[in-house]
């Protein structure tokens, strides 16, 4: 699954939930499950920090959402990735 393709589903599941939210309540949930991570890091666990980490990302895709910004199209920018790396970060 691609980048691309993971967007487009959170987009579909929570786009609704997050508009009625707003855009700052739904990146202090972000900002919290960074902090989720953080201890998620520190305890040490793997399936913890899968967890978090999978919570950060769908967070931030929903940030992105809002903002009407293309995550896959905003990483290849800002990390000079070539097309046929599409979906890959660095």
């Amino acid at each position: 699954m691609e980048i691309k393709e993971i967007q487009e589903e959170i987009k579909r599941m929570y786009l609704n939930k997050d508009r009625e939210r707003g855009i700052f309540a739904t990146f202090t949930w972000l900002t919290e499950e960074v902090g989720e991570l953080a201890e998620a890091l520190l305890s040490g666990k793997k399936e913890s920090i899968e967890e978090e980490l999978a919570d950060v990302v769908a967070w931030t895709l929903s940030v992105a959402n809002l903002e009407g910004i293309d995550i896959e199209e905003a990483l290849r920018k800002k990390y000079n990735l070539s097309s046929n790396e599409k979906g890959r970060i660095p």
